[in-house]
């Protein structure tokens, strides 16, 4: 069995799909319910549901982001962990892409919030990627998304920012009605999955930083002589 999440966001997408990546189920947990609480539960849960446990999962699949620091770090070292305890290869793929895939066919702004006033955006025509992804203002993303009639916007940044966005002049036109959060049920159409575990490559898993974090970017907190302080950001 494939075990496949997502984290990027504050709502948990969890799939459990066979080796050839049939669905057998899909559940999102959201708030108030937190991903650092509720993710091992409910791993065993849609395991046990099915008769299954963790002895039958033959690989893991996870969301690489953009979207939440924290709830990155949280899905990523869980599927380290259990991927390195019983031996099983674990993937991960761009969060936008996934939502790009869920959408389908047509060209999408695929956004998810940095922080108040900022998002990370793919762009996309169905799963294939136009521009790296990148970040930028809410007044750029009005720009961008007015001089780009036929393409609209999706993912979690469309609940904060739809009605900024539309202030600034972009139309009803230019807003999907979803989805709104990675599924992880397209982030396992994405992969291709190892046919066997290699710990190199389950640990150079990383989340798809676009940007340093607050704690990296705080000027009352400057990086060590001699560390790079986005060493971990992928180009």
């Amino acid at each position: 069995m494939i075990v496949s999440l997502d984290t990027s966001t504050l709502t948990l997408s969890l799939a459990l799909l066979t080796p050839s990546s049939e669905l057998v189920e899909h559940r999102f947990v959201g708030p108030p319910k937190r991903q650092s609480e509720v993710l091992p539960g409910e791993i065993e849960a849609i395991l046990t549901a099915h008769g299954k446990t963790l002895r039958d999962v033959t690989g893991f699949v996870s969301g690489l982001g953009p979207g939440s620091f924290t709830g990155l770090r949280i899905g990523l070292a869980s599927i380290k962990g259990l991927a390195f305890a019983l031996k099983v290869p674990a993937v991960g793929a761009s969060s936008l892409a996934a939502l790009a895939h869920e959408a389908g066919e047509g060209e999408w702004f695929s956004c998810a919030v940095v922080k108040k006033g900022e998002l990370y955006v793919g762009r996309y025509r169905g799963a294939q990627l136009l521009k790296p992804e990148y970040s930028l203002t809410v007044a750029q993303l009005a720009d961008e998304l007015k001089a780009t009639p036929g393409a609209k916007m999706i993912g979690p940044a469309l609940t904060d920012y739809r009605a900024p966005l539309a202030q600034l002049g972009v139309g009803d036109a230019s807003f999907a009605a979803g989805p709104l959060v990675p599924s992880a049920v397209s982030l396992a159409k994405l992969v291709t999955m190892p046919t066997a575990y290699v710990a190199q490559d389950v640990f150079a898993l990383e989340p798809h930083y676009l940007r340093g974090s607050g704690a990296e970017e705080n000027p009352k907190f400057p990086p060590l002589p001699g560390v790079e302080p986005k060493a971990r950001l992928k180009e």
